[in-house]
């Protein structure tokens, strides 16, 4: 059984542990035996938005030292998976030795769907659930990453589910980490139109690989929307009914 490092981001620890729950499920179910460090902290994506670069610094150096020895490295969160890849070896350009450590784990890093399409090939889980659905396209996921066919792919899979299109799905929900925080007016607007664009779609929910913007979004929908859901995407690939 081959063994995948978990790696868990902070918005997922506090907020969203079902995340969490559901990736182990998941990868199990894939035949994996999925380990979780429990040394491992914030990634530092944080500290590099909000420009605290000698936080992001240690945060970076810490997470190198936890995962140095993994072979693989997988994350429900593309935003994180991004920093380890491509912020993590700007960031220790002046250290040559921990550049290339961080250069290589990057190699090992991998969004969850990125990592069940293009590394194991798995197109299907086995997954129901009887609903109708959208896709959000996580800015990370699909500008940095290039995610988007794989996500969709695994949903289209999913007994049950039939995925509808969604209106400007490729529009940042207001999220952006400390975004939403400096500029909340704006932030409200920018979800309040994703929302609304969800709510004519007539689907039933709105699914999307990102904790940020499930935080996001799902809050938003609690509260002005109760009847919606917004699940994310090892949540639904975990559904049997």
């Amino acid at each position: 059984m081959q063994t995948v490092s978990l790696f868990i981001p902070c918005l997922v620890d506090l907020f969203l542990p079902r995340i969490g729950e559901a990736t182990i499920k998941l990868l199990r179910h894939l035949g994996l035996s999925p380990v979780y460090h429990e040394t491992q902290t914030c990634c530092g994506q944080p500290a590099i938005s909000t420009g605290r670069t000698s936080q992001a610094v240690r945060a970076a150096r810490h997470f190198i030292d936890v995962f140095k020895n993994d072979e693989i490295i997988v994350c429900p969160s593309g935003s994180c998976v991004y920093t380890v890849k491509y912020e993590y070896p700007e960031l220790l350009k002046n250290d040559p030795i921990l550049c290339r450590q961080a250069a290589e784990i990057g190699k090992r890093t991998f969004e969850l769907s990125q990592f069940m399409v293009d590394v194991l090939g798995v197109n299907t889980t086995g997954a129901s659930f009887h609903c109708q659905a959208v896709f959000h396209e996580s800015c990370k996921n699909l500008r940095r990453l290039g995610i988007s066919e794989q996500p969709k792919k695994l949903i289209e899979n999913v007994s049950g589910t039939m995925l509808l299109p969604l209106k400007e799905a490729d529009v940042c929900c207001g999220f952006g980490g400390a975004f939403s925080v400096q500029f909340p007016e704006i932030s409200e607007a920018i979800v309040e139109q994703k929302v609304r664009h969800f709510i004519d779609s007539e689907a039933d929910v709105l699914i999307l690989s990102e904790p940020g913007c499930l935080l996001n979004l799902d809050g938003y929908l609690k509260l002005k929307h109760p009847d919606k859901k917004a699940m994310h995407l090892a949540e639904v690939l975990c559904r049997t009914g």
